[in-house]
């Protein structure tokens, strides 16, 4: 059975997988030293790996820890460091002490990447590293990521993009590596659960962290809960859908959603997909 981490557009080849990564550890050992902004999922994942491996001592992974970081996320970060042993530290990052990132307009994720870049650069210029690098591949320039501005402003290194390794190279070569995140469904901050123009509220983000962890609780793997005032709108991976549509696991959702502190509970038949509070930004621009 093809896994749950592969319904999106990851049916890239991965014959060219192991020639990029060469490539990609090249480029990693000509330099002095590395930060890697280490958020546990796939990419930056393999890349913290990537850079510990042809680096050692000279690349240090460091997680930024918020109100947007749900703790799931930290669990499944600590199970990858426990496996790899790579030199890393946890900062904290301040994001929503900013209203620019509170009032959660389409550019919201600048103002994320903002704030945790300029975080990283002081590290960098405290500790004496030469870069600092990020897991964007080749696949996210296609989708509307805003947060790619600020890391071109500060400066930060793509190795992944540079060496044109697609999501499912990076996964094929996690697996290969023995890397417990290379099936691990794709993951963003608890922030991108909120329409735009709903304020990023610790409430807001508590809400729907519990909303996500309740599904956990019931078996579903890859899913989103998208927080619409007192109503939970839940994407759930096309192959877990039917699973969701029986009666008894229906009424189950329901009150565990409502049990979490939503009022009222919505399965979105379309499914899971990235980046969907994205679609109402097309629709406002006639796209």
């Amino acid at each position: 059975m093809k896994p749950l981490v592969q319904i999106h557009k990851e049916e890239t080849s991965t014959h060219a997988a192991p020639e990029k990564e060469q490539l990609l550890f090249s480029k990693l050992a000509g330099l002095p030293s590395l930060i890697v902004a280490l958020s546990g999922g796939t990419d930056s994942a393999y890349l913290a790996w990537a850079a510990h491996r042809t680096l050692g001592e000279r690349a240090l992974s460091v997680t930024a820890l918020s109100t947007s970081y749900s703790t799931h996320d930290r669990e499944q970060l600590e199970e990858f460091l426990q496996t790899t042993g790579l030199r890393h530290e946890f900062i904290e990052t301040h994001e929503l002490e900013n209203p620019a990132y509170r009032a959660n307009a389409s550019d919201r994720c600048y103002f994320c990447k903002d704030e945790l870049f300029s975080v990283l650069d002081q590290v960098a210029a405290d500790r004496h590293f030469a870069a600092i690098a990020y897991g964007l591949n080749a696949d996210d320039t296609s989708d509307f990521r805003p947060g790619h501005r600020a890391a071109h402003e500060h400066h930060i290194l793509t190795p992944l993009l540079d060496a044109q390794l697609h999501k499912s190279e990076i996964r094929f070569l996690s697996q290969r590596a023995g890397l417990p995140s290379w099936d691990r469904p794709a993951s963003a901050c608890l922030s991108s659960r909120l329409p735009y123009g709903t304020e990023v509220t610790e409430e807001r983000l508590s809400l729907v962290e519990r909303g996500e962890a309740a599904l956990r609780e019931l078996g579903f793997r890859q899913f989103r809960v998208r927080l619409h005032e007192n109503l939970a709108r839940i994407e759930l991976a096309p192959t877990e859908l039917p699973r969701a549509l029986t009666p008894e696991m229906a009424a189950a959702v329901a009150k565990a959603l409502k049990a979490a502190g939503f009022t009222y509970v919505a399965l979105d038949l379309e499914g899971y997909r990235q980046g969907s509070l994205n679609e109402t930004l097309a629709k406002s621009t006639g796209t």
